[in-house]
């Protein structure tokens, strides 16, 4: 009697710039439930990991919204297979005010992705961003890892030239309604502002 073949579920991870997550889903008014956003990306495959990589904000600016935002990664933390990434918050004088820079965070997207590759941990990356600085790095694990890209993005925010290097890009501005906070704000962008 010959043994079934299993067929392999394919993997996934998911990279999510938060800061062009977040400003993107706020210009609509827009509070997104991240266990809807994680299901509605992976549909029926393997999702190995999810990542958020985000900035925590200055406590000096805000100190209400620090410990807001901060309530808000822990919920994160709390999604199975969810890893929220920290990277550094850069505060910059510019016309007698503060800007806030993110810094940090595509390069270690770019790594995740491509040292995801390397140990072959995923079969399909699916990149949350507009951002077209992740080409070369997508265009490596592509080519010599054989690896497969999609975008997630939202129209404004997003790059052509990022979309084309992908294999496959959905816009998120075609499904947000499915991916919106309904009932328990816990889990929403709302808290993630900078």
């Amino acid at each position: 009697m010959k043994e079934k073949e299993v067929e392999k579920q394919e993997r996934v991870i998911i990279l999510i710039d938060g800061s062009n997550f977040y400003y993107s889903t706020a210009k609509k008014g827009k509070k997104i439930d991240f266990n809807k956003l994680i299901k509605e990306l992976t549909g029926d495959r393997k999702l190995v990991r999810a990542y958020y990589y985000v900035a925590p904000l200055d406590i000096e600016a805000n100190e209400k919204k620090y410990w807001s935002h901060q309530r808000f990664l822990d919920k994160l933390r709390q999604i199975p297979n969810f890893e929220v990434v920290l990277c550094a918050l850069k505060k910059i004088k510019s016309c007698e005010k503060y800007v806030y820079v993110v810094k940090g965070d595509d390069v270690k997207m770019s790594n995740t992705l491509i040292m995801g590759a390397v140990d072959n941990s995923y079969d399909t990356a699916i990149v949350v961003s507009g951002d077209e600085d992740f080409i070369d790095s997508i265009n490596i694990v592509k080519k010599r890892y054989m690896k497969r890209i999609e975008n997630a993005y939202f129209s404004k925010s997003s790059s052509s030239n990022l979309r084309d290097a992908c294999d496959f890009a959905i816009n998120l501005n075609k499904i947000i309604n499915k991916l919106e906070v309904k009932k328990s704000p816990e889990l929403s962008e709302d808290h993630a502002g900078h």
